[in-house]
């Protein structure tokens, strides 16, 4: 799979509501409930992540999760981070209506 450039990068992400591009990542913060709804997103987040066996890198908070999506064996983001990315805020989505 083959790295985009940034100018497809930054084209892609202003069609994705709260996703950025920020040293070599692309990133979204998710504000949540609590601890509670928080776990559940990070559990949900490494599930489908699991599935698309793809690894990317949480910072977990109180009342917060931040993602960050890289292909590290393309040295870049792909693709493949941007589908993640849009199951990703799917998902997320469903979880934070609970």
């Amino acid at each position: 799979m083959e790295a985009l450039g940034a100018d497809e990068i930054e084209r892609r992400l202003s069609e994705m509501e709260g996703w950025s591009f920020e040293e070599g990542f692309i990133a979204k913060e998710f504000q949540t409930k609590n601890w509670k709804t928080t776990i559940f997103v990070v559990n949900a987040i490494a599930t489908l992540a699991e599935a698309h066996w793809h690894h990317p890198d949480l910072e977990v908070g109180f009342k917060k999760v931040k993602v960050k999506l890289t292909t590290h064996e393309a040295g870049g983001i792909t693709e493949r981070d941007f589908r993640l990315a849009r199951e990703i805020d799917k998902i997320v989505a469903e979880v934070l209506k609970h």
